[in-house]
């Protein structure tokens, strides 16, 4: 049995190599402009697949802040200007409880002291600060209050430069360490050299390989696609839930451990503090509460460039030369709706002699060949791929799958040299295992019946009416719009050279931080494809 594991093993590895040849030739990936290329599965590598083991962050003490009000959970994310940058922080601990005092959000200040780096943080900035709570259904006692949540907008910075700076209260004085974060450059030819993407992160030790590799490959901006904490697959006295989601429409307990998130946002500080962070919300992120309000933690965790959309769920900002439109899955994206109204506008306005670059990101995919969650956003891309296509956009990143793809240039199913290459990158880590079967293989194909969007409602699954699959709801082989799939856990990095190359690559956990497994340039032709 040894033995055999060790050949298996020695096999993939070859394989692995012999994939990396035939991306790599002459020290040159390949390029979009060669493509459609021939669909590739990587084999599974059972090696990597079993239980996976959260973090065991109640026993972990340097999680936790050593003062009390010293800042934790530190963020930082973009807001709609150039020239300013959000940074958030929670002090004070949660509470649990109906008969409890929440903490008064006026007792700590919200101060940013800053400054270019190495010239001093002389600089003060002032915010708000907030509590929030989560009210479970069925009169449960274990319900939850936030500590000190706080947010401050530090204005007047200038693109492209490294600045220092410190949060807290100076007058307690609980102060943060000293962190480090860099601007965004100043478009149009100008681009962050490195954006990280990733989804479906949770906090298990898959977890931590991810977030440490991501952090060494020292990113400028992070884009994360949803299920975050996975916070609802645990029920109010934190244990997991016997449902694969407690707060799902169909779980009869409806709860979720808020603590997860205070957890997950201590260990995300190593990344957060210093690289501003961008999130679009996933199905775990729902969470809904006693009174049908849905997102709050979402919402109030995190802060957003949200002044036009007029909604965390759904907005765009610029990142240099790349203009980035973040899209809700669980809000109304109909035609009439006003996420669709906004995001028409949103595009309208884009002027591509500034922002070559148009990026979209939502939780599901549309182009994911796995059979979970096969086509479930089928109804969302009705609605919207003929507005995102008409006005250009170049990539698309999705999550909610635990696993990797990457497309060939496609439209309505149909492989178009000016239709957007979607990324799926939902395997940062997650609570759940690797999704391992594809759609496509004997036996795995859903009914169209089955595949209903179930947070929104509707169903719009339809067989094909050509192509190699007419008649049916599913290929009987890898699909030629999906040009390469891999269930690992992992990563992946955006690198804009210019105003029609970027240079995208898949890092996997079990590799080096440094050694990427899928590259591909990613080529605009704005001549032949205007938008």
């Amino acid at each position: 049995m040894v033995l055999a594991m060790k050949s298996l093993n020695r096999l993939l590895h070859c394989w692995i190599l012999l994939i990396s040849l035939l991306f790599v030739v002459n020290g040159q990936f390949p390029s979009t402009l060669e493509g459609p290329f021939k669909p590739v599965t990587v084999p599974v590598n059972y090696s990597i697949i079993g239980q996976v083991t959260s973090l065991p962050v109640n026993d972990n003490p340097p999680l936790s802040p050593e003062i009390e009000f010293q800042p934790q959970q530190i963020s930082l994310s973009l807001s709609s200007d150039l020239s300013s940058v959000w940074v958030s922080w929670i002090t004070g601990e949660y509470q649990i409880g109906d008969d409890i005092e929440p903490l008064d959000p006026q007792s700590v200040a919200s101060v940013v002291q800053y400054g270019v780096y190495k010239s001093g943080r002389n600089n003060l900035a002032a915010g708000s600060s907030f509590i929030y709570s989560q009210q479970y259904p069925n009169e449960d006692p274990n319900n939850y209050t936030s500590g000190i949540i706080h947010r401050v907008l530090v204005t007047g910075l200038d693109p492209d430069t490294m600045y220092e700076y410190q949060c807290g209260d100076p007058s307690i004085p609980a102060m943060s360490e000293v962190h480090y974060f860099r601007t965004m450059p100043s478009p149009p030819k100008d681009y962050p050299s490195r954006v990280v993407v990733v989804g479906g992160l949770g906090l298990t030790y898959n977890t931590s390989t991810t977030i440490s590799h991501m952090a060494a490959n020292h990113p400028d901006l992070a884009l994360l696609v949803g299920d975050l904490s996975f916070a609802d697959l645990y029920c109010t006295n934190g244990t997991l839930c016997d449902f694969q989601n407690c707060s799902f429409p169909q779980s009869p307990l409806q709860e979720t451990y808020q603590p997860r998130w205070d957890h997950w946002g201590r260990f995300m500080q190593i990344l957060t503090a210093t690289v501003p962070t961008m999130v679009i919300e996933g199905d775990h992120e729902i969470e809904k509460q006693a009174d049908d309000l849905t997102f709050t933690a979402y919402n109030y965790r995190f802060a957003f460039p949200s002044d036009e959309s007029g909604s965390t769920l759904y907005y765009s900002f610029n990142a240099g030369g790349i203009h980035f439109v973040m899209l809700g899955a669980y809000v109304p994206y109909d035609k009439s709706s006003d996420q669709y109204k906004w995001l028409e506008r949103d595009l309208f306005n884009v002027n591509r002699s500034v922002t070559p670059w148009l990026v979209a990101a939502w939780h599901p995919p549309w182009y994911s060949t796995y059979k979970d969650h096969y086509r479930e956003a089928e109804c969302m891309r009705v609605e919207m791929e003929e507005l995102l296509y008409k006005h250009g956009v170049d990539i698309v990143f999705n999550g909610h799958v635990n696993a990797y793809e990457r497309s060939n240039r496609v439209y309505n199913y149909t492989l178009d040299p000016c239709g957007p290459v979607h990324i799926t990158v939902g395997s940062g880590g997650n609570e759940m295992n690797l999704t391992l079967e594809h759609a496509d293989e004997p036996g795995n194909c859903p009914d169209p019946s089955n595949t209903p969007d179930r947070f929104m409602g509707g169903s719009c699954g339809f067989n094909f009416t050509s192509g190699p699959a007419a008649g049916n709801f599913c290929w009987n082989e890898q699909p030629e719009y999906s040009a390469y799939r891999e269930s690992s856990f992992g990563y992946g990095i955006l690198e804009v050279k210019n105003q029609t190359h970027a240079l995208w690559m898949w890092y996997r956990n079990q590799d080096r931080y440094s050694v990427g497994t899928d590259g591909i340039y990613i080529v605009r032709q704005p001549d032949r494809c205007p938008s």
